[in-house]
């Protein structure tokens, strides 16, 4: 009777290459652990990404290829995820309580970036991930709406916030602290200092993942960002229209220069299906989001569809993803959500906040 070896388990595994990592499991250094034990084959596989629904789907795969080898009767694979802080600029310290920041932005106003913001910070919670939302758009802070929550926020000491939980998502924007309808009329400074309060005076709570809900463009708010909060990685949301593909490569050029690292291009609006004859139509134009990530050599994360439900229950405070965590257009934020987070995991890990301090007394 043949006995099956480690070796032989991995490079059976290494035959599957994971559809978020791009790479096989045991290259990632995913696979935690290998128990042979009279022709019972376990393996331990953790994902460095949040990914509930795809647990199931990854280990079926991996229990259909072990299982193929000599010697093997059954194959019992456990899969799960723990998200580590990866690195940031450098020279910025990292913030108390976040691991991972993740910029969303967009060069041009209008092509559904806080739309795909708040959804995305919906799919990470359902994937299995503690997630903050932070609204950097002080002039236009559109999350209080989106995410449906009109209170303010407690602050226990008097000196800081308490972030405000809707759909399971710690948030904190501006719009929490004014009148829906007071215009922010601020000049420059006051609008980064205030981004700097809110993200540093806010009490996150164990946060995986703070999405930043970037204003468009690349002003005052970008430039601080860069320079003194810690980010991750950014996303570039963009339309196929080429007007919005000029300036989606500005915002893209901005994260390059700045050194923040651009996990990704994420095309709204790409398609609409009419809801009365199912007819498809690219409104917008075809395939731009695709060929500039091929030009710029970052990662195309996903394309979403022009759906007036997405309109509507973000208008309604219902984003789509906690609506309706199951449904068609859901499953594409889901998608996006864990290629992202895939692309961030394979990046260096932050040890920074695991080491103690070091104080100097003089006795």
């Amino acid at each position: 009777m043949s006995t099956v070896t480690r070796d032989q388990v991995e490079e059976s595994i290494k035959q599957y290459i994971d559809p978020y990592l791009g790479i096989d499991l045991v290259s990632s250094k995913s696979v935690k652990n290998i128990v042979i034990d009279n022709g019972c084959v376990k393996v331990a596989v953790s994902l460095g990404f949040p990914a509930n629904g795809y647990f199931e789907h990854l280990a079926a795969k991996l229990e259909e290829k072990i299982t193929l080898l000599e010697g093997v009767s059954t194959a019992i694979i456990d899969v799960s995820s723990k998200i580590e802080a990866h690195t940031t600029q450098k020279g910025v310290k990292p913030i108390n309580q976040v691991k991972n920041i993740i910029a969303v932005a967009s060069g041009k106003g209008g092509v559904g970036k806080s739309t795909t913001a708040v959804n995305l910070a919906m799919a990470l919670t359902v994937e299995g991930a503690s997630v903050g939302i932070l609204d950097a758009d002080i002039y236009g802070p559109s999350q209080p709406r989106m995410l449906g929550v009109s209170s303010k926020p407690d602050s226990k000491d008097g000196k800081s916030l308490e972030p405000l939980v809707a759909h399971g998502v710690q948030s904190m924007s501006i719009g929490y602290l004014i009148d829906e309808e007071t215009p922010m009329i601020w000049r420059g400074p006051m609008v980064t200092q205030a981004l700097e309060q809110l993200l540093n005076d806010t009490n996150w709570v164990d946060i995986d993942y703070l999405i930043i809900d970037l204003p468009p463009g690349t002003g005052d708010v970008q430039l601080t960002l860069a320079q003194k909060v810690p980010v991750s990685g950014a996303v570039i949301v963009t339309t196929p229209q080429d007007i919005a593909l000029l300036d989606a490569r500005k915002a893209l050029k901005m994260f390059e220069k700045v050194d923040v690292h651009v996990l990704g291009v994420i095309e709204n609006m790409s398609i609409h299906l009419c809801s009365q004859c199912g007819h498809e139509e690219y409104i917008f134009g075809q395939g731009g989001g695709q060929a500039m990530s091929e030009q710029y050599e970052v990662d195309f994360l996903g394309a979403l569809p022009l759906d007036k439900k997405i309109r509507e229950e973000v208008d309604n405070g219902q984003p789509t993803v906690a609506v309706d965590p199951e449904n068609r257009i859901s499953q594409i934020y889901r998608e996006i959500a864990r290629h992202m987070a895939a692309k961030l995991s394979l990046r260096a890990k932050e040890y920074s906040a695991k080491f103690p301090n070091i104080v100097i007394q003089n006795n």
